[in-house]
């Protein structure tokens, strides 16, 4: 797989899959893996010299979509200060989102980042700690707590340790 247009087939949808669990967003996960897909077409060799083209993508996706909510958080923080914040955006009613979702937004984005690797994208914990840049046992503890977290919100529901 080093052709771009070829990755593309093979592994976009799979990669807008883990992007959505990520972000809960599904036009901020295709948004997301396409910046991924532009990034690859603007190198120079596209995909020659890496090993696993799908884990770079995930790799520049999840920064993309992270760099995003940075960026979105300092303009909600800079608005803030100029006016209140109204609620004019209509939220889809709770019986449209699955309980698997809601529950995933509503724990800490550390703690989702890790599950959603790890249960979506079938990674191991070192590739977790590698495509995040953080230590193996940073991401055991976030893989316990986040599991438990959805636990405690995904009533009648048994988390597995898989």
């Amino acid at each position: 797989m080093g052709d771009v247009g070829e990755v593309y087939h093979a592994c976009y949808r799979r990669l807008v899959v883990q992007l959505y669990a990520f972000t809960t967003d599904l036009a901020e996960a295709h948004d997301a893996v396409q910046e991924a897909f532009v990034r690859a077409v603007a190198r120079p060799r596209g995909f020659s010299g890496i090993d696993n083209p799908e884990a770079w993508l995930r790799t520049v996706a999840l920064n993309v979509a992270r760099r995003r909510w940075r960026r979105r958080r300092l303009l909600d923080v800079l608005l803030l200060r100029e006016r209140p914040l109204h609620d004019d955006v209509h939220q889809p009613d709770s019986d449209t989102r699955t309980d698997l979702t809601d529950a995933l937004d509503a724990i800490p984005r550390s703690y989702r980042e890790v599950i959603v690797l790890h249960y979506y994208a079938d990674l191991s914990v070192d590739e977790i700690a590698a495509a995040l840049g953080v230590p193996a046992g940073t991401v055991k503890s976030r893989l316990s707590r986040g599991r438990a977290a959805l636990a405690a919100r995904l009533n009648g529901y048994e988390v597995s340790r898989a």
